[in-house]
């Protein structure tokens, strides 16, 4: 099932980096002793984790066929729409 959804479409993995950061790496982080510019690491890593989500989303879009329009007889997007 999962190729079949990221058939071609293999920029869509990069929609899994926020969820690995945000909940695979709490047990890795979450100590308070290493202090990030004054902040516990794990408020550190929340928030550095939060600033690169929407790089993770624009390199999904980026990179997406569908998206860009590559493949014959699929939806653009509304961004192609508005231009009609």
């Amino acid at each position: 099932m999962i190729r079949a959804v990221f058939a071609g479409r293999r920029a869509l993995l990069w929609l899994l980096g926020p969820p690995v950061l945000f909940l695979a790496a709490v047990p890795l982080v979450n100590q308070v002793q290493p202090v990030v510019l004054g902040l516990p690491l794990f408020i550190g890593w929340m928030i550095v984790a939060t600033l690169l989500t929407p790089v993770f989303i624009w390199a999904a879009a980026r990179g997406d066929p569908v998206r860009r329009g590559d493949r014959a007889g699929t939806d653009p997007g509304p961004e192609s729409r508005e231009h009609r």
